[in-house]
């Protein structure tokens, strides 16, 4: 199954000509304390829903052509945390994420493609010292409170889904779901 991430650029969402202090491809920072990393899994018929911690994110978003931009994000596997207790734990496990020999996650874009009001971000990802390509769905906003045009505090919106068998981390697939779904959410700064 392919997974599909959109990156919207907020020039074409909002129909904004790019400011020439963002016409070239610009970096950005995380700010880690206003972001999340969110997923959940089908458990019998309930979900286990759980978070992230981000390690580190670097990004380039080119407004003007946005197949210039790129993603590269690690995430801190032995961090993450599950809705319940038990659940971290064997999510942490040598059967799921394996975290003690593969303590992070790491996603790298290899192409953004405009696509309808947004683009296809295709890329890598490294779970369990496997990796596949996956192609992720985003959104780009201005942030609250930000002038009309300002480009320097931008919220990011990452959907999207693995398979956790494609990595090897089947552990309780009679219990639960294989299809991990992403929900993230990344608040960024341009960089100095």
């Amino acid at each position: 199954m392919r997974r599909i991430i959109r990156l919207t650029c907020l020039a074409l969402t909002l129909g904004l000509a790019a400011p020439a202090a963002f016409a070239a491809p610009a970096a950005y920072v995380l700010e880690p304390e206003k972001s999340t990393v969110g997923f959940e899994t089908d458990f019998g018929p309930d979900r286990i829903t759980g978070s992230m911690p981000v390690l580190k994110a670097d990004l380039t978003l080119d407004f003007a052509s946005p197949a210039n931009s790129t993603v590269d994000v690690t995430l801190n596997a032995a961090g993450a945390q599950a809705s319940f207790p038990f659940a971290t734990q064997a999510m942490r496990g040598p059967k799921v994420l394996d975290a003690g020999a593969n303590p992070t996650i790491h996603f790298v874009s290899t192409r953004v493609r405009p696509s309808g009001d947004g683009a296809e971000v295709d890329g890598k990802i490294t779970i369990r010292g496997v990796t596949k390509p996956v192609t992720l769905d985003a959104r780009i906003y201005q942030q609250q409170g930000s002038a009309k045009g300002d480009l320097t505090h931008m919220t990011l919106r990452l959907t999207g889904s693995v398979k956790r068998s494609d990595f090897g981390a089947v552990g309780w697939s009679d219990m639960v779901g294989d299809e991990v779904r992403l929900d993230i959410l990344a608040r960024v700064q341009k960089a100095d």
